[in-house]
Protein backbone atom coordinates (compact mmCIF):
# COMPACT_ATOMS: atom_id res chain seq x y z
CA UNK A 1 0.00 0.00 0.00
CA UNK A 2 1.23 3.08 -1.06
CA UNK A 3 1.37 6.14 1.65
CA UNK A 4 2.23 10.15 1.10
CA UNK A 5 3.79 11.51 3.69
CA UNK A 6 4.86 15.18 4.06
CA UNK A 7 8.91 14.29 2.91
CA UNK A 8 7.05 13.10 -0.16
CA UNK A 9 3.98 14.79 -0.86
CA UNK A 10 4.77 18.25 -1.85
CA UNK A 11 7.40 16.46 -4.51
CA UNK A 12 4.20 14.91 -5.77
CA UNK A 13 1.64 17.78 -6.10
CA UNK A 14 4.26 20.08 -7.77
CA UNK A 15 4.77 17.49 -9.84
CA UNK A 16 0.70 16.76 -11.08
CA UNK A 17 0.51 20.95 -11.11
CA UNK A 18 3.12 21.93 -12.72
CA UNK A 19 2.20 23.87 -15.81
CA UNK A 20 -1.53 23.72 -14.69
CA UNK A 21 -1.29 26.89 -12.44
CA UNK A 22 -1.03 30.56 -13.91
CA UNK A 23 -1.39 32.41 -10.23
CA UNK A 24 -4.59 30.85 -8.96
CA UNK A 25 -6.34 30.35 -12.34
CA UNK A 26 -6.75 26.90 -13.46
CA UNK A 27 -7.11 26.13 -17.13
CA UNK A 28 -8.55 23.73 -19.85
CA UNK A 29 -6.51 21.41 -21.10
CA UNK A 30 -4.79 23.54 -24.34
CA UNK A 31 -6.87 26.37 -23.66
CA UNK A 32 -3.67 28.60 -22.58
CA UNK A 33 -4.66 32.02 -21.61
CA UNK A 34 -7.40 32.86 -24.00
CA UNK A 35 -9.13 30.13 -23.04
CA UNK A 36 -11.76 28.60 -20.38
CA UNK A 37 -10.65 29.01 -16.69
CA UNK A 38 -11.47 28.69 -13.31
CA UNK A 39 -10.08 30.81 -10.34
CA UNK A 40 -9.16 28.58 -7.00
CA UNK A 41 -8.93 31.17 -5.11
CA UNK A 42 -12.19 31.84 -3.29
CA UNK A 43 -13.98 29.25 -5.37
CA UNK A 44 -17.27 28.17 -4.41
CA UNK A 45 -19.19 24.90 -4.75
CA UNK A 46 -21.46 26.41 -6.99
CA UNK A 47 -18.83 28.18 -9.17
CA UNK A 48 -17.64 24.82 -9.42
CA UNK A 49 -19.95 22.72 -10.19
CA UNK A 50 -20.79 24.96 -12.99
CA UNK A 51 -17.84 25.20 -14.80
CA UNK A 52 -17.63 21.65 -14.46
CA UNK A 53 -21.36 21.10 -15.37
CA UNK A 54 -20.99 23.72 -18.51
CA UNK A 55 -17.45 21.77 -20.00
CA UNK A 56 -15.45 24.41 -19.24
CA UNK A 57 -13.22 22.44 -16.43
CA UNK A 58 -12.70 19.01 -15.26
CA UNK A 59 -12.38 17.52 -11.79
CA UNK A 60 -9.21 16.41 -12.98
CA UNK A 61 -7.89 19.86 -13.62
CA UNK A 62 -9.34 21.50 -10.35
CA UNK A 63 -7.78 18.60 -8.64
CA UNK A 64 -4.67 19.00 -10.19
CA UNK A 65 -4.61 22.93 -9.40
CA UNK A 66 -5.57 22.33 -5.63
CA UNK A 67 -2.41 19.79 -5.15
CA UNK A 68 -0.31 23.08 -7.08
CA UNK A 69 -1.67 25.44 -4.52
CA UNK A 70 -0.59 22.93 -1.74
CA UNK A 71 2.71 22.58 -2.85
CA UNK A 72 3.10 26.29 -3.32
CA UNK A 73 1.23 27.65 -0.01
CA UNK A 74 1.75 24.68 2.66
CA UNK A 75 4.86 24.80 3.00
CA UNK A 76 4.17 28.12 4.98
CA UNK A 77 1.21 26.62 6.63
CA UNK A 78 1.95 23.34 7.05
CA UNK A 79 -1.80 22.19 7.09
CA UNK A 80 -2.13 19.33 5.48
CA UNK A 81 -0.46 16.12 6.86
CA UNK A 82 -0.57 13.80 3.95
CA UNK A 83 -2.37 13.71 0.54
CA UNK A 84 -4.45 11.03 -0.94
CA UNK A 85 -2.03 9.14 -3.68
CA UNK A 86 -5.88 8.16 -5.49
CA UNK A 87 -7.33 11.76 -5.66
CA UNK A 88 -6.44 11.94 -9.16
CA UNK A 89 -8.01 8.38 -10.10
CA UNK A 90 -11.40 9.72 -8.01
CA UNK A 91 -11.78 12.96 -10.24
CA UNK A 92 -10.96 10.73 -13.45
CA UNK A 93 -13.91 9.01 -12.27
CA UNK A 94 -16.22 11.41 -11.41
CA UNK A 95 -15.50 13.02 -15.14
CA UNK A 96 -15.68 9.90 -16.28
CA UNK A 97 -19.70 9.40 -15.13
CA UNK A 98 -20.40 13.07 -15.78
CA UNK A 99 -19.96 12.33 -19.37
CA UNK A 100 -21.58 9.63 -19.47
CA UNK A 101 -24.79 11.97 -18.22
CA UNK A 102 -24.11 10.95 -14.57
CA UNK A 103 -24.59 13.63 -11.49
CA UNK A 104 -24.25 12.53 -8.18
CA UNK A 105 -25.23 15.72 -6.78
CA UNK A 106 -23.86 19.48 -5.52
CA UNK A 107 -20.87 17.85 -4.91
CA UNK A 108 -19.73 15.33 -7.76
CA UNK A 109 -16.43 16.06 -8.66
CA UNK A 110 -15.41 19.12 -5.54
CA UNK A 111 -12.27 18.23 -3.66
CA UNK A 112 -12.45 17.79 -0.10
CA UNK A 113 -9.96 17.76 2.76
CA UNK A 114 -10.83 15.25 5.98
CA UNK A 115 -9.08 15.75 9.30
CA UNK A 116 -6.93 12.94 10.48
CA UNK A 117 -8.76 11.44 13.02
CA UNK A 118 -11.77 10.41 10.35
CA UNK A 119 -11.06 6.79 9.35
CA UNK A 120 -10.44 6.49 5.70
CA UNK A 121 -10.00 2.64 4.04
CA UNK A 122 -7.55 3.36 1.42
CA UNK A 123 -4.39 4.44 1.11
CA UNK A 124 -4.06 7.09 3.68
CA UNK A 125 -3.16 6.82 7.39
CA UNK A 126 -5.71 7.62 10.00
CA UNK A 127 -3.81 8.61 12.89
CA UNK A 128 -4.98 11.82 14.90
CA UNK A 129 -1.83 13.26 14.24
CA UNK A 130 -0.32 10.61 16.44
CA UNK A 131 2.93 9.03 15.89
CA UNK A 132 1.19 6.14 17.83
CA UNK A 133 -0.79 4.76 14.83
CA UNK A 134 0.98 5.12 12.47
CA UNK A 135 2.11 1.77 11.81
CA UNK A 136 -1.88 0.75 13.16
CA UNK A 137 -3.75 -1.28 10.30
CA UNK A 138 -5.97 0.89 7.56
CA UNK A 139 -9.64 0.99 9.24
CA UNK A 140 -11.57 -1.93 7.49
CA UNK A 141 -14.05 0.97 6.44
CA UNK A 142 -14.88 4.33 5.79
CA UNK A 143 -16.44 6.06 8.71
CA UNK A 144 -19.63 6.76 7.63
CA UNK A 145 -18.89 10.41 6.88
CA UNK A 146 -16.39 9.51 4.30
CA UNK A 147 -18.81 6.95 2.80
CA UNK A 148 -21.22 10.06 2.73
CA UNK A 149 -18.75 12.11 0.63
CA UNK A 150 -17.75 9.24 -1.56
CA UNK A 151 -21.50 8.41 -2.46
CA UNK A 152 -21.58 11.98 -3.01
CA UNK A 153 -18.86 12.11 -5.45
CA UNK A 154 -16.43 14.55 -3.72
CA UNK A 155 -12.52 13.86 -4.54
CA UNK A 156 -10.97 13.41 -0.99
CA UNK A 157 -7.96 15.20 -1.77
CA UNK A 158 -6.00 14.48 1.28
CA UNK A 159 -5.89 14.41 5.51
CA UNK A 160 -4.91 17.50 7.62
CA UNK A 161 -3.05 18.39 10.78
CA UNK A 162 -4.79 18.58 13.94
CA UNK A 163 -3.65 19.43 17.49
CA UNK A 164 -2.51 15.52 18.46
CA UNK A 165 -5.80 13.64 19.96
CA UNK A 166 -7.54 16.42 19.02
CA UNK A 167 -6.14 18.43 21.86
CA UNK A 168 -6.80 16.10 24.36
CA UNK A 169 -3.40 14.86 25.62
CA UNK A 170 -2.12 17.97 27.86
CA UNK A 171 -3.24 20.98 29.27
CA UNK A 172 -0.26 22.77 28.33
CA UNK A 173 -0.47 22.18 24.30
CA UNK A 174 -0.07 24.37 21.82
CA UNK A 175 -3.59 23.69 19.28
CA UNK A 176 -2.28 22.85 15.61
CA UNK A 177 0.68 20.42 16.92
CA UNK A 178 0.58 16.78 16.35
CA UNK A 179 3.95 14.65 16.99
CA UNK A 180 3.25 13.37 13.10
CA UNK A 181 2.60 16.85 11.32
CA UNK A 182 4.11 19.43 13.27
CA UNK A 183 2.56 22.19 13.86
CA UNK A 184 0.71 24.26 11.66
CA UNK A 185 0.35 27.96 11.35
CA UNK A 186 -2.76 30.86 10.53
CA UNK A 187 -2.65 31.72 6.95
CA UNK A 188 -3.67 35.45 8.05
CA UNK A 189 -0.23 35.77 10.10
CA UNK A 190 2.20 33.16 10.18
CA UNK A 191 3.50 33.27 14.00
CA UNK A 192 -0.32 33.33 15.08
CA UNK A 193 -1.97 29.76 15.79
CA UNK A 194 -4.88 28.72 13.80
CA UNK A 195 -6.69 27.05 16.81
CA UNK A 196 -7.38 23.78 17.29
CA UNK A 197 -8.36 20.73 17.41
CA UNK A 198 -9.59 21.24 13.40
CA UNK A 199 -6.32 23.62 12.64
CA UNK A 200 -5.22 21.92 9.68
CA UNK A 201 -8.91 22.11 8.16
CA UNK A 202 -9.86 25.58 9.06
CA UNK A 203 -6.04 26.84 7.96
CA UNK A 204 -6.58 25.16 4.11
CA UNK A 205 -9.69 26.07 3.41
CA UNK A 206 -8.74 29.81 4.37
CA UNK A 207 -5.86 29.35 1.93
CA UNK A 208 -7.91 27.77 -0.57
CA UNK A 209 -6.24 24.48 -0.52
CA UNK A 210 -9.37 22.57 -1.15
CA UNK A 211 -13.26 23.46 -1.77
CA UNK A 212 -14.71 22.42 1.72
CA UNK A 213 -13.24 20.35 4.19
CA UNK A 214 -14.57 18.19 7.38
CA UNK A 215 -13.75 19.10 11.09
CA UNK A 216 -14.59 17.45 14.55
CA UNK A 217 -15.78 19.02 17.71
CA UNK A 218 -16.25 18.06 21.42
CA UNK A 219 -15.87 21.83 22.37
CA UNK A 220 -14.86 24.53 20.10
CA UNK A 221 -12.59 22.75 17.72
CA UNK A 222 -14.99 23.52 14.41
CA UNK A 223 -15.93 26.56 15.71
CA UNK A 224 -12.50 28.44 17.15
CA UNK A 225 -10.57 27.60 14.14
CA UNK A 226 -12.88 28.43 11.51
CA UNK A 227 -13.42 31.46 13.18
CA UNK A 228 -10.12 32.37 14.11
CA UNK A 229 -8.99 31.00 10.69
CA UNK A 230 -11.91 33.44 9.01
CA UNK A 231 -13.99 30.64 7.33
CA UNK A 232 -17.38 28.99 7.90
CA UNK A 233 -17.68 26.00 10.26
CA UNK A 234 -20.92 24.23 11.59
CA UNK A 235 -20.97 22.21 14.61
CA UNK A 236 -23.81 20.30 14.18
CA UNK A 237 -26.70 19.15 16.96
CA UNK A 238 -25.41 15.87 18.38
CA UNK A 239 -27.05 12.96 16.27
CA UNK A 240 -27.41 14.85 13.18
CA UNK A 241 -24.02 13.42 11.75
CA UNK A 242 -22.46 9.92 12.52
CA UNK A 243 -19.72 9.89 15.13
CA UNK A 244 -18.86 6.10 13.78
CA UNK A 245 -15.00 6.01 12.52
CA UNK A 246 -14.19 9.21 14.02
CA UNK A 247 -11.36 8.57 16.93
CA UNK A 248 -13.28 9.96 19.73
CA UNK A 249 -12.91 11.83 22.99
CA UNK A 250 -16.29 12.02 24.25
CA UNK A 251 -19.40 9.99 22.50
CA UNK A 252 -22.36 12.99 24.48
CA UNK A 253 -20.77 15.78 22.82
CA UNK A 254 -18.08 14.73 19.73
CA UNK A 255 -19.76 15.74 15.88
CA UNK A 256 -18.05 16.25 12.93
CA UNK A 257 -19.25 19.25 10.48
CA UNK A 258 -18.84 21.16 7.48
CA UNK A 259 -15.71 24.06 7.20
CA UNK A 260 -16.16 26.22 4.47
CA UNK A 261 -15.36 29.69 3.00
CA UNK A 262 -18.69 30.36 2.83
CA UNK A 263 -22.13 29.13 4.11
CA UNK A 264 -23.87 28.05 0.52
CA UNK A 265 -20.89 25.43 0.56
CA UNK A 266 -21.14 24.56 4.04
CA UNK A 267 -25.20 23.82 3.67
CA UNK A 268 -24.62 21.90 0.91
CA UNK A 269 -21.86 19.55 3.19
CA UNK A 270 -24.10 19.10 5.64
CA UNK A 271 -26.67 18.03 3.62
CA UNK A 272 -24.47 15.52 2.78
CA UNK A 273 -22.99 14.47 5.86
CA UNK A 274 -26.32 14.48 8.10
CA UNK A 275 -27.82 10.68 7.83
CA UNK A 276 -29.18 7.64 9.74
CA UNK A 277 -25.83 5.27 10.10
CA UNK A 278 -26.58 1.83 11.76
CA UNK A 279 -23.57 1.60 13.63
CA UNK A 280 -24.34 4.95 15.50
CA UNK A 281 -27.54 4.81 17.27
CA UNK A 282 -27.82 8.44 18.36
CA UNK A 283 -28.46 9.27 14.20
CA UNK A 284 -31.42 7.73 14.26
CA UNK A 285 -33.00 11.35 15.02
CA UNK A 286 -31.19 12.58 11.77
CA UNK A 287 -34.34 10.26 10.22
CA UNK A 288 -37.12 13.01 11.16
CA UNK A 289 -34.34 15.74 11.06
CA UNK A 290 -32.49 15.83 7.81
CA UNK A 291 -33.28 18.29 5.73
CA UNK A 292 -31.12 19.98 2.39
CA UNK A 293 -29.92 22.80 4.04
CA UNK A 294 -29.49 24.36 1.16
CA UNK A 295 -33.17 25.22 1.16
CA UNK A 296 -32.48 27.81 3.78
CA UNK A 297 -30.21 29.76 2.27
CA UNK A 298 -32.34 32.81 2.28
CA UNK A 299 -31.29 36.85 1.98
CA UNK A 300 -33.99 37.96 4.00
CA UNK A 301 -33.65 34.85 6.57
CA UNK A 302 -33.34 37.34 9.60
CA UNK A 303 -37.01 38.49 9.14
CA UNK A 304 -38.83 38.20 11.76
CA UNK A 305 -36.46 36.52 13.71
CA UNK A 306 -36.23 37.53 17.58
CA UNK A 307 -32.44 36.30 18.22
CA UNK A 308 -31.05 36.61 21.90
CA UNK A 309 -27.57 39.02 22.28
CA UNK A 310 -25.57 36.79 25.01
CA UNK A 311 -23.89 39.68 26.68
CA UNK A 312 -21.82 37.86 28.94
CA UNK A 313 -20.05 37.07 25.70
CA UNK A 314 -19.01 40.29 25.17
CA UNK A 315 -17.16 42.63 27.45
CA UNK A 316 -13.18 40.45 27.00
CA UNK A 317 -11.82 41.84 24.42
CA UNK A 318 -12.14 45.92 23.64
CA UNK A 319 -11.49 45.77 20.09
CA UNK A 320 -13.72 42.55 19.34
CA UNK A 321 -16.80 44.14 20.78
CA UNK A 322 -16.05 47.25 18.71
CA UNK A 323 -16.30 45.20 15.03
CA UNK A 324 -19.44 42.52 16.52
CA UNK A 325 -21.42 45.93 17.83
CA UNK A 326 -22.43 47.02 14.60
CA UNK A 327 -22.96 43.76 12.97
CA UNK A 328 -26.45 43.73 15.89
CA UNK A 329 -27.29 46.52 13.94
CA UNK A 330 -27.34 44.27 10.45
CA UNK A 331 -29.29 41.76 11.84
CA UNK A 332 -32.02 44.61 12.74
CA UNK A 333 -31.87 46.02 9.38
CA UNK A 334 -32.46 42.12 8.46
CA UNK A 335 -35.35 42.07 10.57
CA UNK A 336 -34.81 40.88 13.23
CA UNK A 337 -35.53 41.48 16.28
CA UNK A 338 -32.92 41.34 19.30
CA UNK A 339 -33.41 40.73 23.21
CA UNK A 340 -30.01 40.71 25.55
CA UNK A 341 -30.02 37.68 27.27
CA UNK A 342 -28.34 36.32 30.20
CA UNK A 343 -27.37 32.70 31.07
CA UNK A 344 -27.79 32.44 34.56
CA UNK A 345 -25.19 29.35 35.21
CA UNK A 346 -22.66 30.10 32.68
CA UNK A 347 -19.64 29.24 34.47
CA UNK A 348 -21.03 26.83 36.52
CA UNK A 349 -20.41 23.62 34.16
CA UNK A 350 -17.12 23.46 33.30
CA UNK A 351 -15.47 21.08 36.40
CA UNK A 352 -18.76 19.06 35.17
CA UNK A 353 -17.89 18.82 31.72
CA UNK A 354 -14.16 17.97 32.20
CA UNK A 355 -15.12 15.07 34.35
CA UNK A 356 -16.88 13.87 32.08
CA UNK A 357 -14.90 14.00 28.72
CA UNK A 358 -12.14 12.16 31.09
CA UNK A 359 -14.55 9.49 31.70
CA UNK A 360 -15.94 8.96 28.27
CA UNK A 361 -12.69 9.76 26.81
CA UNK A 362 -10.72 6.46 28.47
CA UNK A 363 -13.96 3.94 27.56
CA UNK A 364 -14.53 5.31 24.04
CA UNK A 365 -10.78 5.27 22.63
CA UNK A 366 -10.23 2.11 24.40
CA UNK A 367 -13.25 0.64 22.30
CA UNK A 368 -11.99 2.31 19.36
CA UNK A 369 -8.25 1.32 19.29
CA UNK A 370 -9.53 -2.53 20.27
CA UNK A 371 -11.74 -2.06 16.92
CA UNK A 372 -9.05 -0.65 15.09
CA UNK A 373 -6.39 -3.69 15.65
CA UNK A 374 -2.97 -3.58 15.91
CA UNK A 375 -0.16 -2.65 18.97
CA UNK A 376 -2.25 0.09 20.46
CA UNK A 377 -5.10 -1.49 22.15
CA UNK A 378 -5.89 1.00 25.25
CA UNK A 379 -5.02 4.64 26.40
CA UNK A 380 -2.42 2.81 28.68
CA UNK A 381 -0.39 1.25 25.43
CA UNK A 382 -0.72 5.06 23.95
CA UNK A 383 0.55 6.31 27.19
CA UNK A 384 3.45 4.18 27.09
CA UNK A 385 4.52 4.52 23.72
CA UNK A 386 4.34 8.51 24.64
CA UNK A 387 6.90 7.67 27.61
CA UNK A 388 9.24 5.78 24.96
CA UNK A 389 9.33 8.02 22.68
CA UNK A 390 9.18 11.17 24.81
CA UNK A 391 11.70 13.00 22.22
CA UNK A 392 9.42 12.87 19.55
CA UNK A 393 5.79 13.03 20.94
CA UNK A 394 6.57 14.87 23.69
CA UNK A 395 9.42 17.64 23.13
CA UNK A 396 6.78 20.78 24.07
CA UNK A 397 4.24 19.44 26.76
CA UNK A 398 3.41 16.13 28.34
CA UNK A 399 0.11 13.97 28.53
CA UNK A 400 -1.03 14.93 31.96
CA UNK A 401 -4.86 14.58 30.30
CA UNK A 402 -4.15 11.04 29.29
CA UNK A 403 -2.79 10.19 32.71
CA UNK A 404 -5.86 11.67 34.48
CA UNK A 405 -8.25 10.16 31.83
CA UNK A 406 -6.75 6.65 32.71
CA UNK A 407 -7.42 6.98 36.48
CA UNK A 408 -10.79 6.95 35.79
CA UNK A 409 -13.37 4.11 36.33
CA UNK A 410 -15.75 2.55 33.60
CA UNK A 411 -18.78 4.82 32.00
CA UNK A 412 -21.04 2.99 35.20
CA UNK A 413 -19.24 5.19 38.12
CA UNK A 414 -21.96 7.07 39.79
CA UNK A 415 -19.44 10.22 39.35
CA UNK A 416 -19.27 9.89 35.98
CA UNK A 417 -22.96 9.36 35.89
CA UNK A 418 -23.46 13.09 37.76
CA UNK A 419 -21.18 14.89 36.46
CA UNK A 420 -22.90 14.23 32.66
CA UNK A 421 -26.55 15.27 34.38
CA UNK A 422 -25.06 18.37 35.81
CA UNK A 423 -23.28 19.51 32.29
CA UNK A 424 -26.69 18.56 30.31
CA UNK A 425 -28.54 20.06 32.85
CA UNK A 426 -26.68 23.41 33.35
CA UNK A 427 -26.30 24.15 29.37
CA UNK A 428 -29.90 22.34 28.58
CA UNK A 429 -32.25 23.08 30.20
CA UNK A 430 -31.22 26.00 32.55
CA UNK A 431 -29.21 27.28 29.72
CA UNK A 432 -30.28 27.20 26.24
CA UNK A 433 -33.49 26.08 26.03
CA UNK A 434 -34.13 28.20 29.29
CA UNK A 435 -33.22 31.16 27.73
CA UNK A 436 -34.61 30.64 24.12
CA UNK A 437 -38.16 29.47 25.91
CA UNK A 438 -38.06 32.23 28.40
CA UNK A 439 -37.84 35.08 25.34
CA UNK A 440 -39.35 32.87 22.54
CA UNK A 441 -36.13 32.90 20.59
CA UNK A 442 -35.36 31.45 17.50
CA UNK A 443 -31.53 31.65 18.06
CA UNK A 444 -28.46 33.72 20.11
CA UNK A 445 -25.77 35.43 18.72
CA UNK A 446 -22.49 36.10 20.26
CA UNK A 447 -18.76 36.60 19.55
CA UNK A 448 -17.23 33.37 18.28
CA UNK A 449 -14.24 34.30 20.71
CA UNK A 450 -10.88 36.37 20.04
CA UNK A 451 -8.19 37.37 17.69
CA UNK A 452 -5.55 34.62 17.34
CA UNK A 453 -2.71 34.31 19.65
CA UNK A 454 0.89 34.20 18.98
CA UNK A 455 2.03 30.35 18.48
CA UNK A 456 3.91 29.40 21.72
CA UNK A 457 5.51 25.78 21.82
CA UNK A 458 6.92 26.76 25.33
CA UNK A 459 3.81 27.76 27.22
CA UNK A 460 1.42 26.40 25.15
CA UNK A 461 -2.15 28.21 24.52
CA UNK A 462 -2.88 31.59 26.09
CA UNK A 463 -6.74 30.34 26.93
CA UNK A 464 -8.07 33.36 24.52
CA UNK A 465 -12.09 33.37 24.94
CA UNK A 466 -14.44 31.17 23.00
CA UNK A 467 -18.35 31.35 23.56
CA UNK A 468 -19.00 27.94 21.72
CA UNK A 469 -18.86 25.55 24.95
CA UNK A 470 -22.45 25.87 26.07
CA UNK A 471 -23.39 24.68 22.49
CA UNK A 472 -20.87 22.10 22.86
CA UNK A 473 -21.61 20.73 25.92
CA UNK A 474 -24.98 21.17 25.37
CA UNK A 475 -24.76 18.61 22.07
CA UNK A 476 -26.82 21.82 20.39
CA UNK A 477 -25.83 23.57 16.64
CA UNK A 478 -23.68 26.40 16.37
CA UNK A 479 -22.06 28.02 12.90
CA UNK A 480 -19.68 30.73 13.16
CA UNK A 481 -19.64 32.95 10.18
CA UNK A 482 -16.57 36.04 9.39
CA UNK A 483 -17.61 38.91 10.81
CA UNK A 484 -14.59 40.86 10.15
CA UNK A 485 -10.85 41.64 10.57
CA UNK A 486 -8.92 43.03 13.94
CA UNK A 487 -5.54 44.62 12.99
CA UNK A 488 -5.54 42.20 10.35
CA UNK A 489 -6.89 38.90 12.24
CA UNK A 490 -10.31 37.15 11.70
CA UNK A 491 -12.76 37.32 14.06
CA UNK A 492 -16.19 35.65 13.83
CA UNK A 493 -19.97 35.90 14.98
CA UNK A 494 -21.59 33.02 15.85
CA UNK A 495 -25.24 31.56 16.17
CA UNK A 496 -26.40 29.24 18.25
CA UNK A 497 -29.79 27.91 19.39
CA UNK A 498 -32.01 24.63 20.66
CA UNK A 499 -31.22 21.41 19.48
CA UNK A 500 -31.75 20.91 15.69
CA UNK A 501 -32.28 24.28 14.71
CA UNK A 502 -29.64 24.46 11.91
CA UNK A 503 -32.22 24.97 8.97
CA UNK A 504 -33.01 28.03 11.33
CA UNK A 505 -29.37 28.94 11.63
CA UNK A 506 -28.35 28.98 8.81
CA UNK A 507 -31.00 31.46 7.56
CA UNK A 508 -29.79 33.91 10.14
CA UNK A 509 -25.74 32.98 8.89
CA UNK A 510 -25.95 33.55 5.33
CA UNK A 511 -28.44 36.58 5.47
CA UNK A 512 -25.83 38.12 7.89
CA UNK A 513 -23.15 36.65 5.68
CA UNK A 514 -24.83 38.40 2.21
CA UNK A 515 -25.39 41.94 4.13
CA UNK A 516 -21.82 42.28 5.14
CA UNK A 517 -19.44 39.64 3.04
CA UNK A 518 -16.84 40.29 5.70
CA UNK A 519 -14.30 37.59 4.49
CA UNK A 520 -11.34 38.27 2.96
CA UNK A 521 -8.32 35.87 1.40
CA UNK A 522 -5.25 35.75 3.83
CA UNK A 523 -2.11 37.20 2.44
CA UNK A 524 0.66 35.00 4.45
CA UNK A 525 1.90 37.27 6.21
CA UNK A 526 5.44 36.33 8.72
CA UNK A 527 4.69 37.84 11.50
CA UNK A 528 2.04 40.42 13.21
CA UNK A 529 2.62 43.80 11.45
CA UNK A 530 1.37 46.09 14.76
Amino acid sequence: MTFLDRRDFVKFAGAIGAGVVAGTRIFAAGAGEAGASVELEEATVAGLQAAMASGEITSRKITEGYLARIAEIDKKLNSIIELNPDALAIADQMDKERKAGKSRGPLHGIPAVIKDNVDTADKMHTTAGSLALLDAPTPKQDAFIVKQLRDAGVVILGKTNLSEWANFRSSKSSSGWSGRGGQTHNPYILDRNPCGSSSGSGAAIAASLAAIAIGTETDGSIICPSATCGIVGIKPTLGLVSRSGVIPIAHSQDTAGPMCRTVADAAAMLTVLAGVDPNDAITSAAAKEKSDYTQFLQKDGLKGMRIGVGRQYFGRNDKVDKLIEPHLQVLKDGGATLIDVTFPKLQAFGDAEFDVLLYEFKADLNKYLAGRGGPMKTLADLIDFNNKNADREMPYFGQEVFLQAQEKADLNDRAYRLALLQSKLLTQEQGIDGVMDANKLDAIVAPSGGTAWPTDLVGGDCGVFESSSLAAVAGYPNITVPAGYVQGLPVGISFFGRAFSEGTLIKAAFAFEQATKARRSPKYLPTYAG
